[in-house]
């Protein structure tokens, strides 16, 4: 086998690198090469201890790409792309140091999975999944999305077996799937850019490892073919989480009629049971969606079906989803018939960006109701009027008969 060494300091300018001999060539670089315009390989590329290697250009990788030293782009340049692009069957992105991409694409249809992840990619600006699973599942690397990273044309045959993370203040959908299926989990915009977040898809039955069995009472029914993990590294954010169904990897008794009755469940370890974390389905999407504060613990999820189940001595309850707040003694505050049969409870209201508008215990026993302003003892702009539009809204209710906490969710409309 021919190695080709790159020392000293290589500059690649607007022409095209190709270093070949159809995977019998090594490429080592163990000094700086900085690419501006066009270069590619198609044997493997080794990035040694001492090697630097910065591309600001257009990076073509046809082979396997190991780091052990540095792999970077030049800050506030946003023209480096690498382009892992397959021509001898699938790819290792190996290494011990984290590879620092800008923009990348993944396109490799001889074999899937089509990327062994065993290092970590972080990555800066957008990743085009063309074609080619990135698994990194099986292979202990981690693919990292900063601060207002996106990605693009995730699909089935082209998405991270594994985990991903995300950093940043951004909403986000975490482009996961699992046997050759992509279902992804999607997180609101936190509240800062050093927040960070992981998620998993798992195409398999969660009962294993956490027995349904074990569930609060109102729960009917746990999707026993799927699960997600999503765990919160460092936030104080509360943040709505939404999760998919799909005909074809998800069991037709959860998203059967009707549809409101699809909640979203979760692990808690404390108490070794599944929680409802409430919700709510949107038919056209097939998303469910609900608001997980800051103090939960984050874990596994996955979706339900949930019983409706009167906790306040057989008494539903009922949100009158429209106010206007106008002054004119009509739907000035939000009403809730029959919150007051049910005095241990909690109601908070959010907006379209997971930001908690509103917060009470107690609803409606001392004037305390919800009137269209911001009232939250979290929230931004505290006693401003709040602009017309959709709000969420989930009603935490203590069922004393048995301990469990009930939650009611939905839209608000304020005119």
């Amino acid at each position: 086998m021919k190695t080709i060494k790159i020392q000293g300091h290589l500059i690649v300018l607007f022409i095209s690198l190709s270093i070949s001999s159809f995977g019998q060539t090594k490429t080592i670089n163990q000094g700086v090469m900085t690419i501006i315009g066009t270069a590619g390989s198609v044997s493997a590329i080794e990035n040694l201890n001492s090697g630097v290697l910065t591309n600001d250009g257009d990076l073509h990788v046809y082979n396997h790409y190991t780091n052990n030293g540095i792999v970077t782009f030049t800050n506030g340049l946003t023209t480096g792309l690498t382009r892992m692009k397959g021509l001898f069957g699938f790819q290792n992105i190996a290494g011990t140091n984290q590879m620092r991409w800008y923009n990348c694409e993944f396109d490799n249809s001889l074999t899937q999975p089509a990327f062994h992840l065993s290092n970590q990619i972080s990555i800066s600006g957008n990743a085009n999944f063309l074609n080619g699973i990135v698994d990194d599942d099986n292979f202990g690397g981690l693919a990292i999305f900063e601060n207002l990273a996106t990605h693009i044309n995730v699909d089935n045959n082209s998405h991270v077996d594994g985990f991903v993370r995300k950093i940043g203040n951004q909403d986000f959908i975490f482009p996961i799937g699992d046997s050759n299926f992509f279902r992804y989990a999607a997180i609101s915009e936190p509240n800062t850019n050093t927040d960070v977040f992981s998620g998993k898809y798992f195409f398999e039955n969660s009962n294993v490892f956490f027995p349904h069995a074990n569930k609060q009472e109102n729960i009917s029914i746990i999707d026993d073919a799927e699960y997600w993990q999503i765990d919160k590294t460092s936030s104080s954010s509360d943040v709505f989480i939404t999760l998919t169904w799909n005909p074809v990897t998800t069991p037709s008794s959860i998203f059967a009629l009707p549809i409101d009755d699809i909640h979203i469940v979760r692990w808690d370890v404390s108490e070794n049971k599944w929680i409802d974390e409430g919700g709510i389905a949107d038919a056209l999407t097939n998303e469910v969606t609900t608001v997980i504060n800051p103090q939960t613990e984050y874990g596994i999820f996955t979706l339900a079906r949930v019983k409706n189940i009167l906790p306040c001595n057989g008494n539903a309850v009922i949100v009158h989803n429209y106010i206007s707040p106008n002054n004119d003694t009509i739907n000035d505050v939000l009403k809730i018939t029959g919150i007051e049969n049910c005095p241990n409870n909690n109601i908070c209201i959010y907006n379209r960006w997971g930001v908690k508008v509103y917060e009470t215990n107690s609803y409606d026993t001392n004037g305390n109701t919800f009137n269209g302003y911001s009232q939250g003892r979290t929230t931004v702009n505290s006693n401003e009027k709040l602009p017309f539009g959709t709000y969420f809204y989930i009603i935490e209710i203590l069922n004393e008969s048995n301990g469990d906490t009930n939650k009611l969710s939905g839209y608000i409309f304020i005119n």
